[in-house]
Formats: structure tokens, C-alpha cells, sequence
């Protein structure tokens, strides 16, 4: 059975910092490109930013640039989200998703597993 939980979620002001993080099971996680998304209230998911099984190869999105860096531990199984200077517009609902590396890896549909989401919440 293939999980993928998100954590570090919360309540922040504009201006502060935080690190998301996705743990996964179930699968041989080196073989998976993993990406963080997002669904702000009453909008589509965007893709933010994805990294591929080993690391080395980072693609970033529109709502990841300058800001938000993705990251990966194979060891831990583990993919990280860092985010600074936080928004309000950044208020959204944040995913983690797992996808074997076919199709438009910008694209929510290329992803096969999906983590139930951390919330993220913006004050200004």
C-alpha cells in the first residue's frame, strides 16, 4: 500500500518561512519523480515544483519560483518543500505526488500517488 503524508502545514504571518515535508511508503522511492502542488480556495492545483528520482534534476513552476526550493532524501524516503517570504496569495492547500516519470511532469495528471494534503495559511 503506497502512502505519501504531508507535514509541517500550519498558521503563518507574511514574511515567515516554512518546510513542508512528505514522507513515503509502499514504493521503491528512487524509481519516482516527486512534486509538491497546490489548490488554493476556489482554484485549480498548480504544480510548484518536482525533482526527479535522483536529486539531481529540479523543474520548478510558476508559483515556485524565487521562493520555494524542493528537495529529496532517498535515504529517509523523504521530499521537503522549503518556503520563504510567504505570501497571502500562497494560502492553499499543499500536495505531495509521486509519478514514474511518464508524461508532462508539470501536469497534475502525470502523477499516480497523491498525499491527503497539509493546509497552509497565510495572515497579513
Amino acid at each position: 500500500q503506497v502512502q505519501l503524508v504531508e507535514s509541517g502545514g500550519g498558521l503563518v504571518q507574511a514574511g515567515a518561512s516554512l518546510k513542508l515535508s512528505c514522507t513515503v511508503s509502499g514504493l521503491t522511492f528512487n524509481n519516482y519523480v516527486m512534486a509538491w502542488f497546490r489548490q488554493p480556495p476556489g482554484k485549480e492545483r498548480e504544480f510548484i515544483a518536482g525533482v526527479d528520482g535522483s536529486g539531481t534534476l529540479v523543474f520548478v513552476g510558476d508559483s515556485g519560483k524565487g521562493r520555494f526550493a524542493i528537495s529529496r532524501d532517498n535515504a529517509k524516503n523523504l521530499v521537503a518543500l522549503q518556503m520563504n517570504r510567504l505570501e497571502p496569495e500562497d494560502t492553499a492547500v499543499y500536495y505531495c505526488a509521486a509519478a514514474s516519470g511518464a508524461g508532462y511532469l508539470r501536469s497534475s495528471s502525470a502523477y499516480t500517488y497523491w498525499g491527503q494534503g497539509t493546509q497552509v495559511t497565510v495572515s497579513s
